[in-house]
């Protein structure tokens, strides 16, 4: 069967594959899009839909998704994409989580944000608990869109508007630069990046072998506010101090993070750090755990989301919070990167984000994967 031939094909339709489908088609080339179920279904949709910046680890990281923020705000109202709403806000409820939050905000990654009183802070936004808030941190950089819309949105206007093929519902079985094997025929490219996410099994896996990935699996919650409720923003509070890579960092998180394994163990044993954002209705959609393993069991605990509703309330003035709707997500993890690319070969990559932060930095990636190629 004669291949059909491709500048670059790009195996995997999430947001790491579009990014990279969005890349090269603003290079003038011809793309395709290969993806072995019929939808995106993964990660991708299973989000926040919360583009981060500040408190992302410093170098690439952070880099990555400033340019990737910069790069949502340009393509979303081009591609019929809401943004719901923009900016972080960081409670810190403890002193020494306030000490982090200090620290900082020397630091260049601070730049364009503000640390203020809990007084302050109620004025811009009567939606947090603050009565024993020790300060607030501020980031005007965060954008925030629907996930599981977006992902769709975004696929129908790189095929409309720049011309990419997608072949959906087909599974790519052997990659032989150029060509790709697939389970209806054959393709061929110049180029070929393999952003097949969860699927650490079927193509190449001896290149995955040697760098120690495993899935993590989190729990996620659509709640209910009161009607009239409205965040000013996504919302963090003391646990993201210890998880993300930029606060963590800080001096300051060794003595929060003792703190934390004292009075929040079993938040800590689950993995939870609480990020808040809202819905066009109104819904927020909170989250998340981190559990860690090569085949995660795929059931949810009535436990963790009580955890998780805790640290919502202790968080927000609700007066209501009914639970609408419960998911799973899974990612890639790795010990010792946010972000794998490899090269198996001249025509081939294979891009892997590691830390959960595909939303925020793929369009980021996407760009250096090409740029450095």
């Amino acid at each position: 069967m004669a291949a059909r031939h491709f500048d670059v094909v790009v195996v995997g339709a999430g947001i790491v594959g579009l990014a990279h489908a969005y890349a090269a088609a603003r290079r003038g080339w011809r793309v395709c899009v290969v993806e072995r179920d019929a939808a995106c279904v993964g990660a991708s949709i299973r989000n926040f839909g919360f583009i981060t910046v500040t408190g992302q680890a410093a170098g690439d990281t952070w880099r990555r998704a400033r340019r990737a923020r910069d790069l949502w705000a340009e393509v979303a109202p081009q591609a019929g994409i809401a943004v719901l709403h923009q900016g972080l806000w960081l409670v810190a409820r403890r002193p020494a989580a306030a000490e982090v939050l200090q620290q900082f905000m020397h630091g260049d990654m601070a730049d364009g944000c503000s640390l203020m009183s809990p007084a302050e802070a109620a004025r811009r936004a009567d939606a947090l608990a603050l009565a024993d808030a020790a300060a607030v941190l501020h980031s005007p950089h965060e954008l925030r869109v629907e996930s599981r819309t977006a992902i769709g949105l975004l696929t129908r206007w790189l095929a409309e508007a720049h011309g990419v093929v997608f072949r959906f519902d087909e599974a790519v079985l052997q990659v032989d630069a150029p060509r790709l094997h697939t389970g209806r025929g054959m393709l061929q490219a110049e180029r070929i990046v393999l952003c097949t996410h969860t699927d650490l099994a079927s193509l190449q896996p001896e290149r995955l072998a040697p760098h120690g990935l495993r899935l993590c699996q989190l729990q996620m919650l659509r709640v209910q506010p009161q009607a009239g409720f409205r965040l000013p923003g996504a919302v963090m509070g003391d646990l993201s101090l210890v998880r993300y890579g930029g606060f963590a960092a800080q001096p300051a998180a060794q003595a929060l993070r003792q703190q934390l394994q004292r009075e929040e163990p079993d938040a800590l044993a689950h993995g939870i750090h609480l990020i808040a954002v809202q819905s066009a209705d109104g819904s927020l959609v909170v989250g998340d755990s981190h559990h860690y393993g090569a085949a995660p069991e795929p059931f949810a605990s009535a436990d963790v989301e009580a955890l998780i509703l805790h640290h919502l309330r202790r968080l927000l003035r609700l007066t209501e919070g009914r639970v609408t709707e419960r998911w799973l997500g899974q990612y890639v993890s790795s010990p010792h990167t946010d972000c794998l690319i490899d090269a198996p070969c001249d025509a081939v990559r294979r891009v892997v984000v590691t830390s959960g932060t595909g939303a925020s930095t793929a369009f980021g990636i996407a760009e250096e994967v090409f740029d450095a190629w």
